[in-house]
């Protein structure tokens, strides 16, 4: 499962070259690259119409913050993990039932997460195979 957090949706909607062909190849595989709900929210509310282009994607699906998640993400903000999206992102890149094997979280600060979440700047040289 590949996870795009908020600057990784802004950085794609903005036209970042490595984020788009990857959107354009995983359409064409039947792939998705998913989106936290609210992740999608804090890019809408930086810039308006960030979510209708982000949703014009084919390969974008969205994650929605069930009632699990809510109580989960809100745990994490109060326990210092980031913000509401940044917690949103961090709980997709965790172990769930529905979704099986690795997760990668793209983002444009690594840092931003903890050991053991599996994330990837999205500048990175070759990023997932991609120069």
């Amino acid at each position: 499962m590949i996870i795009l957090d908020t600057s990784a949706v802004r950085a794609l909607v903005d036209g970042h070259k490595t984020l788009n062909l990857l959107a354009v190849r995983m359409a064409g595989s039947g792939d998705q690259l998913w989106v936290p709900a609210l992740c999608l929210m804090q890019a809408e509310a930086d810039d308006a119409e960030a979510a209708r282009r982000t949703l014009g994607f084919p390969s974008v699906s969205v994650d929605p913050l069930s009632t699990v998640a809510a109580v989960t993400v809100g745990t994490m903000v109060r326990d210092g993990y980031g913000g509401p999206d940044t917690c949103h992102a961090l709980y997709c890149a965790l172990p769930r039932p529905e979704f099986t094997g690795m997760s990668i979280l793209l983002t444009d600060d690594e840092n931003r997460y903890p050991p053991g979440v599996v994330s990837v700047g999205i500048d990175s040289p070759g990023m997932l195979g991609f120069y």
